[in-house]
């Protein structure tokens, strides 16, 4: 933004997190450019009538409104009352920070959405510019200032619309418009690009593991029909045997100065605290039954009401875990780095989910499952070597990752100041083309 250029004269606003405004720009409350919820369902809507819902969870600042959910008004929430018309602006009034904001457009207005939005529509506002004026970061800022409630702060509709705004003259709020819609697309498209390489590394991060645990690192050697689906082939001199010869399950109580340890599909099995910190956000901590809790040794492996979706997880520090998760432990047999990549395959958890009906009938994994999976066994040494190998490859790929998501991550910060910027007179564009 360092090329554009601030107005030639400012003024106090008179608003604190507002501070200078251009000077022939008007401060005025929301409730002076824009109605809110002016329209609702019929408390006599048939109970049969079909109905597309919104609700918070399917609107972000940047995609808008991303679904709306088909179903008859007898299957929809008692939060689904709010109308809309294309042009409108919704804006979450509950968890302020997570910017649900948009813009309503043709293919939404005739959608039913959440009573946790307020629905306004512009009177004396450009449709389009109050859809920006309400992403600009200070505006969100002075919502959540004025939220009340700790784990779900939220704000009356009628204490939203009190809160200042800057009105710029009818042609500037154009042209500012005019110019976020293309700056954010030209933006939105390279974070989706971006995004898009970061799915395709996943992806051969994945591929490249399952093939290493279980077709080898020998591209010549000869295979034979392991006579499990989901290994197919592996190398002749390898062994496909019973789980139960490699892992013996673990139901030793928890330890008095056991620490409470989470099972994560994200980051394996690791402590509460050392969650919270890469989360950044607290977790409830469990209470009840702590004496049933079991212990855990470091790269034990848990298996977690998750482990049909994302694997089984390597334990990375001294603890206790839930009573429902299975702990297995290593035999000698078994070299805990490969079965750490073994057990978080695709393969391998396509195999966990043939064992049983556990997810139509909703019951989570067990050892029972766990024992039905028969598992790849080459030689100690050559286990070694493939988990080598993928530590290598892995962090190769992992830290291009990071690098695209911090580039991510840029240009989502990079989006939000220019916005602000520009629906708060930071810069002037009236130049612009």
């Amino acid at each position: 933004m360092s090329h554009y250029k601030p107005f030639p004269a400012y003024k106090d606003s008179g608003v604190t997190w507002l501070g200078q405004v251009p000077e022939h720009w008007e401060v005025k409350p929301i409730c002076r450019v824009a109605s809110v919820n002016d329209d609702s369902l019929s408390e006599n809507t048939r109970l049969e009538e079909r109905i597309r819902y919104v609700d918070i969870s399917s609107v972000n600042y940047t995609a808008g409104i991303t679904q709306a959910m088909a179903m008859e008004f007898s299957d929809a929430p008692s939060r689904a009352r709010r109308k809309a018309v294309s042009g409108d602006v919704i804006v979450s009034t509950v968890r302020t920070y997570l910017k649900a904001v948009a813009a309503v457009t043709d293919e939404y207005e005739d959608c039913i959405f959440s009573t946790g939005f307020a629905v306004l529509r512009a009177r004396q506002l450009n449709s389009s510019f109050l859809k920006w004026m309400m992403l600009n970061d200070l505006l969100v800022q002075a919502i959540e200032a004025h939220s009340e409630g700790l784990s779900y702060p939220a704000i009356n509709a009628s204490a939203l619309i009190k809160l200042k705004s800057i009105v710029p003259p009818p042609e500037e709020q154009t042209k500012i418009t005019a110019v976020l819609d293309r700056e954010a697309a030209r933006i939105d498209a390279l974070i989706e690009k971006k995004t898009r390489f970061i799915e395709l590394l996943k992806e051969k991060r994945q591929a490249l593991i399952a093939h290493a645990v279980t077709k080898g690192l020998n591209p010549n050697v000869k295979m034979k029909d392991s006579g499990v689906e989901w290994i197919g082939q592996v190398p002749e001199h390898w062994r496909v045997v019973p789980s139960t010869w490699l892992f013996v399950e673990s139901k030793e109580r928890a330890h008095e100065d056991d620490q409470h340890l989470s099972a994560t599909q994200k980051y394996g099995v690791i402590s509460l605290a050392e969650y919270e910190r890469l989360e950044g956000r607290q977790v409830t901590h469990a209470v009840k039954n702590l004496e049933q809790r079991k212990h855990v040794e470091l790269d034990d492996f848990v298996i977690s009401m998750r482990s049909f979706q994302g694997g089984i997880e390597r334990v990375k520090a001294r603890g206790c875990v839930r009573s429902s998760y299975v702990v297995i432990q290593a035999e000698d047999g078994a070299d805990k780095n490969y079965f750490a990549y073994l057990f978080k395959s695709g393969s391998y958890i396509q195999g966990l989910q043939a064992t049983s009906s556990f997810i139509r009938d909703g019951q989570d994994l067990n050892y029972g499952n766990f024992r039905q999976v028969r598992l790849p066994q080459p030689s100690l040494d050559e286990q070694m070597q493939i988990a080598k190998f993928l530590d290598q490859k892995s962090a190769r790929i992992d830290a291009l990752a990071r690098t695209t998501e911090h580039s991510v991550t840029l240009l989502k910060e990079r989006r939000a100041a220019f916005i602000t910027a520009a629906v708060t007179g930071q810069i002037d564009l009236r130049g612009e083309q």
